[in-house]
């Protein structure tokens, strides 16, 4: 089983995988841990990652970068319509209604979905892992941001499953930070001590994320999170770009803005730019060749000028770390250490800001751009039965408040109630309980719509259906658990109708009409069930047909309530109910339809099998130009000798008609054509590599022939002057080895002589297959006759009477001594397995 975490970032994507040795992040096909999320169309095929980064300026309109920030979004968001015009390729809208993304593949217009897109890049990342660990990948833990909402987060799990992953948790980036911080620290309290407290602050390339959280030994669990979605590395980027494009517009008359190509190469310019800024403070040159109308363009730029002229987007550094100590209700004292990653966290003035703001120095202890990746893949091993890992819990938290809303029975007006505050711990689950006669449709949503990156609050609509009066006419009881899954997204997980077989007169009392009685008992349920819900969860997974996850959830949310949990399980009154299961209508917000998903599926398959045949004849092609290259240069070389005058003109045409074909009418052929052409020019090339090998491994093959001669020879020679050694041997059959010696001999040596006055342009006399074949014939002949064993002489018969004693005991001791040992072995084992109850008392 593997045991994945993916970082899939904005700008670049990092794989971290478990093996034997711990946690490695692993490199792509160009030895690089760092594959650019990048995904580029052609007329033939996909190029992803590297391949597509560096077509992003010969091949602009159809490279898709930054494509993260569009997940579950609809193509009408504000957020989109603004970032329209500065993107270089198009957006184009699904029929659903969401995002997509309008490129050319394959010589068609085609409009791609965000999950499509994403799931190309994880298609990608999935090959680097699986090419790493030599073994099929499915099981991984995927990163997204803290601030992400249902929507996005839904999006993101809907692209795994079109790329054929199976994702076991969708983990926010400053958790996965925090868990590779925490799991390997040996000096954390213990769990009933003072935990210690540690900020983690990401400024990645599009986003600003920080999180305070609390470290016991054996869990985390973060206390808060705060967020800047549009502030990160780009902002910095793009305030250069604006610069220069000022500067070339006054000093060379260049408009950037109206040649995308030009803007690409200029943004890649910058971006490096603002890399060495942070390592020099001195003047920086920036020269880009043949920028645009042929003329090439320099400027520069030092750190305290780029400093003065991103002095807005610095001030934004502060807002999200004063937010995140109000929430978490801490002081600067509380907090034990600082630890910042992400790419622009290298840059010193954001660093300075950090730094004053805490009155301590940051910490760089991780791995800035692999430490999300590093903590993915642990708590892939965590969940994983493949890996055996330290015992660590995490507790996560609800970014954004989360309230229900529904219609009251009495009135016409809605009742709302908040299930999930900001901040409150995750997964989760609670029990909420109605009054009702008929179905009825509760609507999910986040009521802080100001907090929100994102324009529509609402979560879901779910309706509870089949749900009937009582018996006796009065409304039922239905009793509906809402979730944040593992995930973060939100569910309403389950619903069951309360059938009173035994009423008492206690819940009668309570069951009124007045909306406004049942909108406080509803609430007041909530708060109850708050507590009760992990005894609820467990007693609901055991009786009802729960998924696993819940169970571990319930499981784990057990353990952190335990004390809560006992005085309402000890209240609960005894009434005698049938409990049935009702169904759920669920209908998300932007939630991605089954055969739109299962379209998806097959379309990325589909892609992949036309990237694989695409792979091979480029391949196969690649193959004929490196024949050519390979043999025109060895014609000169070693095989002149090996080839006729005639036969090297005639080769040497056709590899020079063959090169000329490869870049004209070959340019584009069909695989098959490559391979037949190759086996075309191998018919005229094969017989001079033969012919070159065979004079080099035929002196090796006669040598040890005649090694092997020279040992029969001596041999023979050693039993005609009745050495002891071999005088056991059989006159006839030494008389066969000397002839066998003798006519191998004979031919060696006539061999010899006629290859020795052959040219080496034509056939060889004698081939190396053909001497190896008369060495192993010599020695299966000889070698037995050689080697057969002197027979043995039974001396000892005529002295085992005189000494009847010692012989007889060695050999019964043999018999006795195994008991012996044995008996001994029992014994001390006896001895060892008491002594532990020894040393007890």
């Amino acid at each position: 089983m593997s045991v994945v975490g993916f970082d899939v970032g904005f700008l670049n994507c990092y794989v971290a995988v478990a093996r034997a040795g711990g946690i490695e992040t692993v490199a792509n096909e160009y030895s690089d841990r760092c594959t650019p999320a990048c995904v580029s169309f052609g007329p033939r095929n996909r190029s992803i990652g590297a391949a597509a980064k560096s077509q992003m300026v010969t091949n602009c309109k159809n490279t898709v970068q930054g494509f993260k920030r569009f997940h579950g979004r609809a193509f009408s968001d504000p957020f989109v319509q603004n970032l329209k015009s500065s993107l270089v390729y198009d957006l184009s809208q699904m029929p659903s209604g969401t995002t997509g993304i309008k490129v050319t593949y394959m010589g068609e217009e085609k409009v791609f979905s965000i999950e499509q897109i994403t799931a190309m890049l994880l298609t990608k990342l999935k090959e680097t892992a699986e090419s790493a660990l030599k073994k099929p990948v499915a099981d991984c833990v995927i990163s997204v941001p803290c601030f992400y909402t249902d929507a996005e987060r839904r999006s993101v799990i809907d692209a795994a499953q079109i790329a054929g992953l199976n994702c076991l948790r969708l983990m926010n980036e400053t958790t996965a930070v925090a868990l590779a911080y925490g799991i390997y620290k040996q000096d954390l309290p213990a769990p009933e001590e003072k935990p210690k407290i540690v900020v983690f602050v990401d400024i990645g390339h599009s986003s600003y994320q920080v999180s305070v959280c609390a470290f016991n030994k054996g869990k985390l669990k973060i206390l808060a999170t705060a967020f800047d979605p549009e502030m990160g590395g780009k902002d910095f980027d793009e305030r250069l770009v604006k610069h220069f494009c000022e500067e070339f517009a006054v000093k060379y008359k260049l408009d950037v803005k109206s040649k995308p190509r030009a803007l690409v190469r200029l943004y890649q310019e910058c971006e490096k730019l603002k890399k060495l800024m942070s390592a020099n403070s001195s003047d920086l040159p920036l020269n880009i060749e043949c920028f645009m109308n042929d003329i090439d363009v320099t400027s520069k730029l030092n750190r305290g000028q780029f400093e003065e002229m991103c002095a807005d987007i610095l001030a934004r550094v502060e807002p999200p770390l004063r937010s995140l100590m109000e929430q978490a209700h801490l002081k600067k004292d509380d907090i034990h250490a600082v630890e910042i990653v992400g790419g622009a966290s290298r840059m010193p003035a954001v660093k300075e800001r950090i730094s004053k703001f805490f009155g301590k120095e940051p910490s760089t202890t991780l791995n800035a751009d692999e430490a999300v990746a590093r903590g993915c893949a642990l708590q892939c091993a965590i969940v994983s039965p493949a890996f055996k890992v330290r015992e660590f819990s995490i507790t996560e938290v609800v970014p954004f408040p989360i309230s229900l809303k529904w219609n009251s029975a009495a009135e016409d007006g809605v009742s709302d109630c908040e299930v999930f505050p900001k901040n409150h711990a995750a997964p989760f689950s609670k029990v909420l309980t109605f009054y009702r006669r008929e179905p009825f449709s509760l609507e999910a949503y986040y009521n802080c719509p100001k907090e929100l990156p994102y324009p529509d609050p609402t979560i879901g609509q779910y309706v509870i259906q089949k749900v009937v009066p009582q018996a006796s006419g009065e409304s039922s009881k239905v009793k509906v658990k809402v979730r944040v899954n593992i995930h973060g997204i939100f569910s309403v997980s389950s619903a069951s109708l309360v059938e009173l077989q035994k009423s008492e007169e206690e819940e009668e009392s309570m069951d009124t009409e007045q909306s406004t009685e049942k909108e406080n008992e509803s609430k007041m349920q909530v708060d109850q069930d708050e507590q009760k819900t992990p005894g609820t969860g467990e007693q609901e997974n055991g009786e009802k047909k729960a998924g696993t996850e819940e169970m571990e959830t319930s499981a784990e949310e057990g353990k952190q309530e335990k004390k809560s949990d006992q005085p309402p399980q000890a209240k609960k009154p005894k009434v005698k109910t049938k409990v049935l299961e009702l169904p759920i209508e669920n209908n998300p917000q932007w939630q991605l339809a089954i055969d739109m998903l299962n379209l998806f599926v097959e379309s990325e398959g589909k892609m992949i099998m036309q990237d694989k045949l695409e792979k091979e004849r480029n391949d196969a092609k690649n193959n004929v130009e490196e024949y050519v290259y390979e043999m025109r240069d060895k014609l000169h070389g070693i095989f002149e000798k090996f080839v006729s005058e005639s036969d090297r003109d005639t080769l040497s045409l056709k590899l020079e008609d063959t090169e000329v074909w490869l870049y004209e009418d070959g340019e584009d052929q069909a695989k098959q054509v490559y391979i037949d052409k190759l086996t075309e020019l191998k018919t005229l090339g094969q017989p001079i590599q033969e012919r070159y090998t065979e004079f080099e491994e035929r002196p090796k093959a006669f040598d040890e022939l005649g090694r092997q001669l020279q040992q029969y020879m001596k041999i023979v020679e050693a039993y005609k002057t009745k050495e002891e050694q071999y005088d056991h041997l059989d006159e006839a059959e030494i008389q066969k080895v000397d002839r066998m010696v003798n006519d191998v001999m004979i031919w060696m040596n006539s061999k010899m002589n006629q290859q020795s006055k052959q040219s080496l342009a034509v056939e060889p006399a004698v081939k190396t297959s053909e001497i190896q074949a008369k060495t192993r014939e010599l020695f299966s002949t000889c070698n037995p006759i050689v080697t057969k064993p002197k027979p043995k002489v039974d001396l000892p018969k005529e002295e085992n009477p005189s000494e009847p004693n010692g012989p007889v005991n060695t050999q019964e001791n043999p018999e006795a001594q195994p008991a012996g040992t044995e008996q001994a072995a029992a014994d001390g084992a006896d001895a060892t397995e008491a002594k532990p109850d020894m040393d007890l008392d």
